[in-house]
């Protein structure tokens, strides 16, 4: 659930700050107020879940000197400074020690709404960034963002804890939207790389010399390094190696036998290639492919995973309903049948889109989980099926799905999920147990 935006509205005048903080409080914003710039130090931190709205002119710590103390504690934090007409100057100042815009008395309100909008938007992005960066540094997290208990993703897991210890090159394939980049951040995060540089560039997303200069340089722009060096005793994952061209594989290789064994640096190459015709050793030149596959994780698609895709559409429907604000749709039966049994061609990814468009449409008070996917994908039939597996099977996914959905909903409460579920104690249990569902896991 995203983390609610604070405004903290700094001012010694009691009129000023209360008009402020009522005005910005009728237009949906979560304020506090401070008399002084010292008693709003006291409750503004690094990763303060907001930003700062304050005054210049104020006894004792002025305003200036308050943005330079939240600068040293967060440069991130984005601050308006208010000014009287003849302190514009020192507002300028302000921008170039790093406020992040300021507002002329008097000012019109609705100009203070659409500025604390943006730079409540901006606080959010950076917090995000540096939570995901957190989550991607330490490995146990990003091993359990990899959800599911099917045997795939158990060998998956497996295997990039085998491989994260080791220490050659790795080749990450698999089709579209299946999770190969997380899969790289996991490797590096769970081996004895954790905490060094990780870098990471695709391969597609620029032309060849401006790729040549991003990886090797030199670089026109001051103070940047090229690839090579920025990940250098770390981690360097190549996305989309098959779009490098033929000299700059033949670079690369010449980069990667300078390094010697054991490499200084661990290339991470990742393929989206998967076509009958064509793959990723099509792609790449032999003596290349051979240097990167030596150890190769293939992502299972989404269709392999069994009752992971409604494990996975569980959690991210609750997700959604938590940032949108609305109760999560109910999954039925049929609509279980028809998840297990789409195609899903665009894998997570897809199953992501749908699950954002179900909870829309339950906001909305309209349309259903199985009308969503049949528009996406024409071969899910509209009526449960037992095609390809035996009804069992789907009964117990779909019965899995709802203690799961249930206990998380009501944090490990035994007492409400027996409730909800109409199911006695003991049979809540063994259906626990039988599922490999432990109720410390919702807690």
């Amino acid at each position: 659930m995203p983390q609610a935006m604070k405004i903290a509205i700094v001012d010694d005048e009691q009129d000023m700050r209360q008009s402020i903080g009522q005005w910005l409080a009728l237009s949906g914003f979560d304020t506090e107020t401070f008399a002084s710039a010292e008693l709003a130090l006291k409750s503004i931190g690094a990763d303060y879940p907001g930003i700062v709205v304050t005054d210049i002119r104020m006894p004792g710590m002025d305003g200036m000197q308050f943005l330079k103390r939240l600068m040293a504690v967060d440069s991130g934090l984005p601050v308006i400074m208010i000014t009287g007409h003849g302190d514009v100057p020192m507002a300028v100042e302000a921008m170039r020690v790093g406020a992040y815009d300021f507002l002329e008395k008097p000012f019109n309100p609705d100009k203070m709404t659409e500025l604390a909008k943006k730079a409540t938007q901006s606080r959010r992005l950076t917090l995000d960034t540096r939570a995901l960066r957190r989550e991607l540094g330490d490995g146990s997290a990003v091993i359990k963002k990899l959800i599911g208990s099917s045997p795939v993703m158990e060998r998956l897991r497996e295997d990039i804890l085998d491989l994260a210890q080791a220490d050659g090159h790795v080749l990450i394939d698999g089709e579209t939207g299946t999770g190969k980049t997380l899969v790289a951040h996991a490797l590096h995060a769970t081996g004895s790389r954790a905490g060094k540089k990780f870098a990471l560039i695709s391969c597609a997303a620029y032309e060849e010399n401006d790729l040549s200069c991003r990886l090797f340089g030199p670089l026109e722009e001051g103070g940047q390094q090229p690839m090579v060096e920025a990940a250098r005793g770390g981690t360097l994952v190549f996305e989309d190696i098959d779009a490098l061209s033929e000299a700059l594989q033949a670079r690369l290789l010449t980069y990667i036998n300078e390094q010697g064994s054991p490499a200084e640096t661990r290339i991470v190459a990742i393929s989206n290639l998967q076509s009958e015709d064509k793959g990723i050793e099509d792609a790449l030149r032999p003596d290349l492919f051979y240097r990167l596959a030596a150890m190769r994780i293939t992502l299972p698609p989404l269709r392999q995973r069994g009752e992971d895709i409604l494990t996975l559409f569980g959690r991210l429907v609750d997700q959604f309903a938590d940032e949108y604000g609305c109760d999560a749709p109910k999954v039925t039966a049929q609509e279980a049948a028809q998840l297990l049994q789409a195609p899903w061609p665009g894998n997570i990814r897809q199953l992501i889109n749908v699950a954002e468009r179900a909870v829309l449409q339950k906001r909305r008070g309209s349309g259903t989980i199985s009308s969503l996917l049949m528009s996406e994908n024409e071969n899910v039939q509209p009526v449960m099926t037992t095609e390809g597996k035996p009804l069992k099977e789907y009964v117990e996914a779909f019965e899995r799905m709802l203690i799961d959905n249930t206990m998380r909903r009501h944090k490990g409460s035994i007492v409400n999920v027996m409730e909800e579920l109409c199911l006695p104690r003991r049979t809540l249990n063994e259906k626990m147990s039988k599922y490999n569902l432990a109720r410390s896991d919702y807690l």
